[in-house]
């Protein structure tokens, strides 16, 4: 073996390293800003935990979170707590309402 075939062998082994895992990671990464940035207030959540409420107040790294019916239960958690946002339906509630 040559040393240009063992630069080569180097040179494939770091391009497959990058595509299966720095490219998937840097996606990933990328993904979950996005969903931090688009959480608002209003915004139903699902936490790592398993636990569904929506949020209330937005800080820098910190979201308070209501959880259940009784409105009492108000929890601050970090922005990495949470797993899944899903934004309320506002036109699925006014069609309702104008059928009513």
């Amino acid at each position: 073996m040559n040393m240009a075939t063992l630069m080569m062998y180097l040179v494939v082994f770091a391009v497959i390293i990058y595509f299966m895992m720095i490219r998937p990671q840097r996606k990933q990464e990328q993904a979950k800003k996005e969903l931090f940035e688009s959480m608002a207030e209003g915004d139903s959540v699902l936490t790592k935990s398993g636990f569904y409420g929506v949020i209330i107040g937005i800080m820098d790294q910190t979201v308070i979170v209501e959880f259940g019916n009784n409105r009492n239960c108000r929890i601050p958690m970090q922005k990495d707590a949470i797993a899944a946002v899903e934004k309320p339906n506002f036109e699925k509630s006014q069609e309702d309402n104008n059928q009513q």
